[in-house]
């Protein structure tokens, strides 16, 4: 039992990273398409809505990378070897995500600041592929023992038609959430305008990813047995669920309820990445691992959950209270030049 309720947290912190994080990369991919008159004031609020955040998210990524390490070594071990090439990727992918929206910000030149935000949207469209990629593969279980041995640095494993669509559907997933994320900032700001124009684009974000989703499921009964059969066995409500919270999230984005739109499309995250892994157990990485055979010793583990309770215990108040101070109105009162000059 102590390695599912490891395997839980875990899996929440996935849930966690994508909801958030899945924002800051949606904002890259509608900073492509920041185009027309209103380009400028786009850009301007994508930026404001990432700058005072941007990266913190990424503390799931690394909670998530050492809790595998530590609860589930041969798991790390098989997708470090197997994936090791699409993980490289991500890596340099949030390198240059990173890297590429502080040099745009503080570059002076307009064909500067051009280059890097093609670099900045350009990362932010390959890393959720690429992660949306690699668990389609873990999903349909390509990522398989050959006569006892790690596979390494396999290609064709993330690059099937269903890995692909996965992909695809990584991408416009972030950009719906992000585009929510936004109308709530747009509106709070005061831009109306701005805050229509990212409502349409999260509904057809969100139409495009209801076709991506669909054809997922048919390409899951055809490349990801344990998968489909998974879902249908014990995780169906689950996919109902999922489905009628994304149909909540339109209407309620249709009829301008941006506040709750940003708290159903946070929900539907986590109903549509917890279905997958209701759907795989008990398996962590099909076919040949399990939660119980690839979990550490117990008391590792008891130690492990006991740490990781303690650490969020920390961790969460601490991003909440980051999200309060730099996303709240008015909490930071604005210093002027003239303040700092007398200084």
């Amino acid at each position: 039992m102590i390695a599912y309720a490891v395997a839980v947290l875990l899996w929440i912190s996935i849930i966690i990273y994508a909801a958030l994080e899945g924002a800051d990369f949606g904002g890259g991919v509608l900073d492509l398409f920041a185009v027309g008159a209103k380009g400028d004031e786009q850009r301007s609020l994508i930026k404001e809505a990432i700058g005072p955040v941007w990266e913190a998210n990424n503390v799931w990524l690394t909670y998530l990378v050492v809790g595998l390490l530590t609860g589930f070594p041969i798991v790390i071990e098989l997708l470090a070897t197997a994936l090791f090439i699409p993980f490289v990727l991500i890596l340099f992918g949030i390198v240059l995500r990173g890297a590429s929206f502080v040099f745009r910000s503080f570059s002076g030149r307009g064909s500067v600041i051009g280059i890097w935000s093609r670099v900045f949207s350009l990362s932010s469209f390959i890393v959720p592929f690429l992660f949306g990629a690699c668990g389609a593969a873990i999903a349909a279980g390509k990522l398989h023992l050959i006569n006892g041995q790690m596979p390494v640095g396999l290609i064709s494993a993330w690059l099937t038609p269903f890995a692909i669509v996965m992909g695809l559907l990584g991408i416009t997933l972030c950009t719906v959430i992000a585009a929510v994320y936004l109308t709530v900032e747009a509106q709070g700001s005061g831009k109306p305008e701005l805050a229509e124009m990212f409502r349409r684009r999260a509904l057809i974000a969100g139409a495009i990813t209801t076709v991506l989703g669909v054809v997922g499921l048919y390409l899951a009964s055809q490349e990801a047995p344990i998968l489909w059969h998974g879902m249908l066995d014990h995780a169906l409500w689950a996919v109902g669920c999922s489905a009628l919270l994304g149909i909540a999230t339109a209407i309620v984005l249709f009829i301008r309820h941006y506040r709750l739109a940003r708290v159903l499309v946070i929900l539907t995250t986590g109903a549509v990445i917890g279905t997958w892994g209701l759907a795989q157990i008990p398996y962590i990485v099909p076919p040949d691992f399990t939660v119980a055979n690839s979990a550490s010793p117990p008391f590792t583990m008891i130690a492990l959950f006991v740490c990781a309770i303690i650490g969020m215990s920390m961790l969460i108040p601490a991003l909440w209270l980051l999200f309060h101070v730099f996303k709240g109105a008015n909490v930071v009162p604005p210093v002027h030049n003239r303040e700092v000059e007398g200084f």
